[in-house]
């Protein structure tokens, strides 16, 4: 059996990976990455099962979306709040200097999720088609740059349990410490 026979991707293999993608928080795409791999699946193969599951996602949360959006045109509480979320996306965009652009988007959704991404999104006036485009593809960036790190640490430690801690850890670390060092270059300097 070769990597290119399709017997090997049998429905119970496809869908140990592709759960793992579902799962909306932790480890996720390391674990499913490595489960992936230890099926003898391709990476693009690995790679279409985690599109697939941003697919799923669309269907499972733009109902959602269009049912909030519905009802906040019906109750105050609800309206309020989505004012409140649109505000909040509008200051974030505007400290990227833009209105709410393909590359402003495509980073939201990678540095946060895909659900914000569609959200801030919407908030920028974007529609069902360009607005998932955007944050599938800052999504499908971050899931490739996790792949491939996740790939290289198992690698050199051999070990998947240790790769998927290190590569979580990384994943709550990294972006904290870039807002510190932005944090830092943004603070005026007191002159004596």
């Amino acid at each position: 059996m070769t990597l290119t026979d399709p017997a090997i991707y049998s429905l119970s293999h496809v869908w140990s990976v592709l759960k793992l993608f579902l799962i909306p928080i932790g480890g996720g795409i390391p674990a499913g990455v490595l489960v992936a791999r230890n099926q003898a699946f391709a990476w693009p193969v690995t790679t279409v099962l985690y599109f697939i599951s941003d697919l799923i996602l669309v269907c499972v949360f733009e109902p959602l979306i269009m049912l909030f959006i519905k009802a906040s045109k019906r109750s105050r509480r609800l309206s309020h709040i989505g004012e409140v979320f649109k505000q909040s996306t509008q200051k974030t965009l505007s400290r990227f200097s833009t209105t709410g652009g393909a590359f402003t988007l495509i980073m939201i959704s990678f540095g946060t999720d895909p659900m914000t991404g569609r959200s801030a999104a919407i908030a920028a006036g974007h529609d069902f088609v360009k607005g998932w485009m955007f944050a599938i593809s800052g999504d499908m960036l971050y899931f490739g740059i996790l792949m491939i790190s996740t790939l290289w640490l198992d690698g050199i430690l051999g070990d998947g349990t240790w790769t998927t801690l290190i590569i979580l850890a990384g994943m709550m670390i990294v972006p904290w410490v870039i807002r510190r060092i932005r944090e830092r270059k943004v603070k005026p300097t007191l002159s004596t």
